[in-house]
């Protein structure tokens, strides 16, 4: 009840909002984690399937989902789209990839992404009023061998609104958000020092940016930890850091777009990252419905 109430006051007079339901959180990890593959690239089939279970999940949700189909290799890969809001005016593209690196079940990298994008899916849709347009994104190709290639879906995806001209108002990647350690020294960093000043214990979220990421950046941030029912970290760094730009939220930036990464901090933290023991039984349902809520929030302020 009380987690009910304070979503309540941060959504504000004009939106109503509920919890995440976690129930549902799980149901999607579990439908991502058994395909009878690996979705990645090499299996098509698989991939195919998830991309399937993604499209009517955003169509139950009240969204009209499409796909962005591009060819690579003479295979043809899909992003899979739904909007929320009005049909005009900027909107905030909210993308999460759902391919996975090689022979595991990538239930952290990235079902959780996915599943949180599925949930945020289903609450706006329960929201009469939706103060701007809401573009959510489930991408493929995101995982080696084409990272960092214009092979990514979220760089056909942004491609496509630079050339279409469509204004952004930014872009927010949802990349591994269901793990957590809250004991000493779970947590790594990309430079030593830095755990002096955001502390050894993965039990947080991070909102992720670089320099010189406008106005939209620093608002999410401000917003997302003001809005949060569990610790939040706001990590502001040159591009050139290593992981600061390891998600589809890079695409953007390449395009001039304001974009931030919201992550439990992958590798940094989870040291199953990429590999077989990347399973829907390491994860924390709770925090990552306290994840989503706090993106709902943030969403619904306008």
């Amino acid at each position: 009840m009380l987690r009910l109430l304070l979503l309540l006051l941060l959504a504000g007079p004009a939106v109503a909002q509920v919890p995440a339901d976690t129930a549902r959180l799980r149901r999607h990890l579990v439908a991502l984690t058994t395909t009878p593959e690996p979705r990645n690239y090499r299996h098509q089939a698989s991939l195919n399937q998830a991309a399937d279970y993604i499209k009517a999940e955003l169509a139950a949700a009240g969204g009209q989902p499409t796909e962005q189909p591009y060819t690579v290799q003479g295979q043809t890969y899909h992003n899979v789209l739904a909007h929320f809001g009005p049909e005009t005016g900027p909107r905030l593209v909210v993308g999460a990839h759902y391919d996975v690196c090689g022979e595991q079940p990538g239930a952290d990298d990235n079902g959780t992404g996915v599943a949180a994008l599925l949930e945020l899916a289903r609450l706006l849709g329960q929201q009469a009023n939706l103060p701007y347009r809401i573009d959510l994104v489930a991408y493929t190709l995101e995982e080696p061998p084409f990272f960092r290639t214009k092979n990514m879906g979220s760089y056909v995806h942004a491609q496509a609104l630079r050339a279409a001209g469509v204004p952004v108002r930014g872009m927010v990647a949802l990349e591994m958000l269901g793990y957590y350690d809250d004991r000493k020294d779970s947590q790594d960093y990309p430079f030593g020092p830095l755990k002096w000043v955001y502390g050894s214990r993965g039990n947080y979220v991070t909102v992720a940016q670089k320099f010189g990421n406008g106005h939209f950046g620093r608002q999410f941030a401000r917003r997302y930890k003001m809005a949060a029912a569990l610790p939040v970290k706001r990590f502001k760094a040159p591009a050139w850091l290593p992981g600061i730009d390891f998600s589809d939220h890079l695409n953007y930036w390449q395009f001039g777009y304001s974009a931030v990464l919201l992550t439990d901090t992958a590798f940094y933290r989870n040291k199953s990252y990429h590999e077989p023991t990347d399973t829907l039984a390491r994860l924390d349902m709770r925090r990552l419905g306290l994840a989503v809520d706090a993106l709902l929030a943030v969403v619904l302020q306008g």
